[in-house]
């Protein structure tokens, strides 16, 4: 795995993503505050525009008084963080099994033909990026494809030109503020 470096400044987090943090911190004993790494991440994340510079997760690791080091291998270990720009918009279609067998290979060519970008990629406008995610959990609705926290099912190309659409027009939720 490749990590591109980009510069990004450490986030200004808002006073609700303070909160946040600290609430889920004080869910575990003292000193274990590294439990709550995932939760952390996730809301530094979104505050962050979507991705976790090197910057941002050394901030993440002095929030949680541990090692820089910890947060990146929580980081690189799991597909879930992204670790450089993404679009507002992030569709990550399932690739296993389940879903290959009834086609998600063709959405995800789809997908490239449409957004004229290829997996890990982001549209020149930066609207959306394109990417594979492993098991989403939902094997009986496949293919389909998870943006921000909905999941889209028994897709078709008819049905992703309507989400792309909704997107455009602000129907959907993206994955970061902006």
């Amino acid at each position: 795995m490749k990590i591109e470096i980009t510069e990004q400044k450490r986030p200004v987090l808002s006073e609700e993503a303070k909160a946040e943090i600290q609430r889920v911190i004080k869910q575990y004993p003292e000193g274990r505050q590294k439990s709550a790494i995932l939760r952390v991440m996730h809301i530094v994340e979104e505050e962050a525009g979507g991705w976790l510079s090197p910057d941002t997760m050394d901030m993440i690791a002095e929030i949680l008084s541990i090692e820089p080091i910890e947060v990146y291998e929580v980081a690189t270990f799991y597909t879930m963080f992204n670790l450089q720009p993404v679009g507002k918009y992030v569709f990550e279609v399932c690739r296993t099994g389940p879903c290959m067998l009834v086609g998600s290979d063709n959405i995800i060519t789809y997908l490239e033909n449409k957004l004229n970008i290829k997996v890990g990629e982001t549209t020149t406008d930066g609207m959306f990026t394109l990417k594979t995610a492993e098991c989403l959990g939902a094997c009986g609705y496949g293919p389909m494809l998870q943006c921000g926290e909905e999941y889209h099912e028994y897709l078709t190309p008819e049905k992703v030109d309507e989400l792309i659409e909704a997107c455009r027009r602000g129907e959907i939720k993206g994955n970061k503020v902006v």
